[in-house]
């Protein structure tokens, strides 16, 4: 028994070594095709963009040319736009379980192009690392799970289980019409592996196994538009709308002060973040006036408590100044279980990043969401891993040439595990 352990051992290590050359050989063709795929512009349409079908069909395009099966699963949002979701599946020696690799198609819209040192949407290769908006979030995950399969099936080689290559759609604005589409096709069973790369740090040494709460919120106040000379026959929205976002914004950090650290940054987080556009002249006193709220809430607070807070707040301020304060929910996504650190894919993880980067992880929590909080409620266990520094949603976003290699060879090692 000893002596066919040690055999076997020497077996999976020649094999993962062939793999992992192969994956080297593979740097260019990575490359090339993270330059390809930022080149087509996928902006969720929630931000004004035209959305993932062009990016998804050169996607498809692609998974047909490696997997044993794709499918394209396409939602339909409110206005009519088909939402894409693509579906690769390379058969392992092992049918009845599968080891799903999950990025996203979507981006956040480039922002500030002066604040750009390159066209987000005309690659630039340079120093190591290939610019653009989404080459991180999430063009990485995409590619360093497609290479990674390659790399495997480039030798005649089979996984050991299903390699199942997700590309979702919608991931930035809530996964309405991404993952969430995607959760009642039956696809998913409960002794599946998952990664989502779509979060980490530069050695790639943190596992993400949880993540907080998280809630969007428009808030709009309606008061009466008047001349900015005579402000006593109006009411400032804008004014209110301030006042109100100060008071609320001191309010919940201190009501929903602990602490838990698990997570990074340990609090919770309550922020104004966008404002729409309220008169087009300064002259005049705005009678409307829109903000958002972007809220991320550590595990043991409720957020409909926290909307509960902010509309009995809202209704003071409505009595006092005579305005009415308007709270929608954009989005929200309650907290997930974490996943377990013993779990099979945690421990999977760790073992390769030790063999691989001789590394110990550090398992955690986060308060961005990702795809994994769907998996993590329907009882899959999920981990968010990837190696990157932290430039997502900013100007001249980047990925390193060398974490896209490295990270194929972790995806690929544990594809080969048994």
């Amino acid at each position: 028994m000893e002596k066919f352990i040690i055999v076997h051992e020497l077996s999976f290590s020649m094999t993962v070594q062939n793999v992992l050359k192969k994956v080297e050989e593979l740097r260019d063709e990575m490359v090339d095709f993270m330059v390809d795929m930022i080149r087509i512009k996928a902006v969720n349409p929630a931000f004004g963009g035209e959305g993932e079908e062009k990016r998804a069909e050169f996607l498809e395009r692609k998974l047909k040319e490696i997997c044993d099966e794709v499918k394209r699963y396409d939602a339909v949002d409110k206005n009519g736009l088909k939402r894409p979701n693509l579906v690769g599946i390379i058969y392992g020696e092992n049918r009845n379980r599968t080891l799903w690799i999950i990025g996203h198609m979507d981006t956040v819209p480039e922002g500030d192009l002066s604040l750009w040192k390159h066209d987000p949407y005309d690659p630039v290769v340079e120093d190591g690392k290939v610019y653009g908006r989404g080459t991180l979030d999430d063009g990485q995950a995409i590619v360093t799970s497609y290479f990674a399969a390659r790399a495997i099936l480039d030798l005649g080689m089979k996984p050991k289980i299903n390699v199942g290559l997700v590309y979702v759609s919608d991931e930035e604005a809530g996964s309405q019409y991404g993952v969430d589409y995607l959760m009642d096709k039956g696809l998913f069973k409960r002794n599946d592996l998952v990664i989502v790369p779509d979060g980490g740090n530069e050695d790639g040494s943190f596992i993400e196994i949880a993540e907080k709460s998280s809630m969007w919120l428009k808030i709009t106040t309606i008061g009466k538009q008047t001349h900015a000379s005579v402000p006593q026959t109006g009411i400032n929205a804008h004014r209110v709308a301030m006042k109100y976002a100060l008071l609320v914004d001191e309010f919940l950090h201190g009501k929903y002060g602990k602490r838990n650290t698990l997570f990074a940054p340990p609090e919770s987080t309550f922020e104004m973040t966008k404002k729409d556009a309220n008169v087009g002249n300064i002259n005049t006193i705005p009678g409307k006036d829109v903000f958002y709220f972007d809220f991320r809430v550590i595990p043991g607070y409720s957020l409909d408590d926290i909307l509960e807070d902010m509309r009995r707040i809202a209704s003071l301020f409505e009595e006092e100044f005579g305005v009415r304060i308007e709270i929608e929910v954009v989005s929200r996504s309650d907290v997930a279980p974490p996943t377990e650190v013993n779990s099979e894919i945690v421990q999977r993880l760790i073992k390769a990043l030790k063999e691989l980067r001789g590394i110990e992880p550090v398992p955690g929590g986060i308060g961005g969401g990702t795809v994994a909080a769907a998996f993590r409620r329907i009882g899959v266990p999920a981990v968010v891993w990837m190696t990157a520094d932290e430039v997502e949603h900013q100007p001249n976003e980047f990925c390193r040439i060398e974490n896209l290699v490295e990270d194929a060879k972790v995806f690929a090692y544990i594809a080969m595990q048994s």
